[in-house]
């Protein structure tokens, strides 16, 4: 007697999934079984979702996106989405990062099609195949995305493959070849975004449709929400539905290496909390951290930064080490409630030879009370000084001149930045790309980075006889 295959689990781990009673997915499945393939329990329930329709007939959800784990066979959902729409007469657009992977889907239609014996034209041109079908009028293209690709042409059905590589120029250039379809659709298929994937637009859509920022639109993934156990089978059966038909326990077992973040993204699903298009990457922060705390050399020099929004002030210090390099670390990020005494205490106490402070909502009034407590007049940098201190601070990081020893409030908040404008000649600054990520944590930094910078160490005078 032959054992049971165990396979994986069929339904996604999180979705969002609009109310339909009607679904037009029937005569797709039936239409791709043609071919001979049978479809899997967890394709069927996508293409019932994606083939739902309201009242009117039309598409229930005009943007559909799905994110699985590799190898589980997500293109089939695509091909029988387009199969069927060849059937029905629909135009489309299938776009890919690359053109081997459009090239792949191209040849995946024409032999689903071939099997199930369905006459139709074809065009094989490198980046730009087409399939028609003469007796529905369907159509559909095959593109390698660009940030041009798609302007001037109508499309009923938009299929964004490799989803994690699409970025904003490209959506841009794309979004609106749908525009004047009666009824149109966009679909969004791919994998968890790794650190070296290029797109935001993936990562923006799915965290919109599970926050419910946005209309009619659906989302169903596969995958765990915190780094995992990278050998716990359960894992692996949970987060993999085509585990026991398209490939078995063994074959995960032979891709299990050193790297456990690169296995929960790519076998397990996961969606790193920090932003693939940092304006500062977590591989360029990386290489900054210390071992162990480098022996410093010489006074502190502090940074304070009251928020934009007036809530926080974050301190942070700055000192040379024995190898030249500027060592920087968070001190504290308060509440502007708690006042200044927590900052003045820290000052009256350290080995302190410059402050600078910057942040209208509390600048002047933390300068008075040092002032009080008969301490060092501060540095109140002004709008040229500060973008000069952001360009230093980026500098540093990339001539690796700064070095840090991986404080998880600081790393997080740096390696999930994007940059902003300052003045008219091309200055900037940086933003949080989280609402709960108070930029004021670097702003410190990056000031007492500044200050500690500008202040060359003295040369001793030799005097020659």
């Amino acid at each position: 007697m032959t054992a049971k295959v165990r396979l994986g689990n069929q339904h996604p781990t999180q979705s969002v999934i609009l109310p339909y009673a009607e679904t037009l997915y029937q005569e797709a499945i039936e239409t791709y079984e043609g071919s001979g393939r049978d479809a899997q329990e967890w394709q069927i329930g996508l293409s019932k979702h994606i083939f739902a329709v309201n009242e009117d007939g039309l598409w229930t959800h005009t943007k559909f996106g799905y994110s699985l784990p590799r190898r589980n066979g997500k293109n089939e959902v695509v091909a029988i989405r387009e199969m069927q729409g060849l059937m029905n007469g629909e135009q489309m657009l299938h776009t890919a990062h690359r053109t081997t992977t459009s090239h792949a889907a191209w040849e995946r239609l024409l032999r689903l099609l071939d099997k199930a014996g369905i006459q139709y034209d074809s065009l094989r041109a490198t980046g730009r195949e087409r399939i028609e079908i003469p007796e529905t009028g369907g159509r559909c293209e095959f593109r390698t995305r660009t940030s041009t690709g798609g302007l001037g042409e109508g499309f009923d059905l938009l299929v964004i493959d490799e989803a994690q590589e699409y970025t904003p120029d490209q959506e841009s250039a794309l979004k609106y070849v749908v525009t004047d379809s009666k009824n149109p659709q966009t679909i969004f298929c791919g994998t968890p975004p790794t650190p070296l994937s290029s797109g935001t637009v993936f990562v923006n859509f799915r965290s919109d449709v599970l926050d419910h920022k946005i209309e009619n639109s659906g989302w169903a993934e596969w995958g765990v929400e915190d780094q995992s156990d990278i050998r716990d089978r359960e894992l692996w059966y949970l987060c993999n539905p085509s585990l026991g038909t398209i490939f078995t326990e063994r074959s995960i077992q032979d891709e299990i290496g050193p790297d456990e973040i690169d296995f929960n993204i790519q076998r397990l699903g996961l969606w790193i909390k920090y932003n693939q298009k940092s304006a500062i990457s977590e591989n360029e922060w990386r290489e900054l951290k210390v071992k162990r705390l480098p022996v410093l050399k010489g006074p502190l020099f502090i940074g304070v930064k009251y928020g934009n929004d007036g809530a926080n002030a974050s301190v942070s210090v700055a000192v040379r080490t024995l190898s030249g390099k500027i060592f920087v670390e968070v001190i504290d990020c308060q509440s502007v409630r708690n006042g200044n005494q927590w900052i003045i205490n820290f000052l009256k106490n350290a080995d302190v030879a410059a402050v600078a402070i910057d942040g209208q909502s509390g600048q002047s009034l933390l300068a008075q009370e040092m002032k009080d407590f008969g301490l060092k007049v501060p540095i109140l940098p002004t709008v040229k000084e500060i973008i000069n201190a952001n360009s230093s601070w980026e500098q540093g990081i990339y001539q690796q001149t700064i070095c840090h020893n991986d404080q998880p409030s600081l790393t997080m908040v740096v390696t999930n930045c994007d940059k902003r404008n300052i003045g008219s000649s091309g200055g900037f600054g940086y933003k949080s790309q989280y609402d709960d990520a108070d930029i004021s944590l670097m702003d410190s930094a990056l000031l007492a980075h500044w200050a500690c910078n500008n202040n060359k160490p003295k040369k001793k005078q030799q005097i020659r006889y």
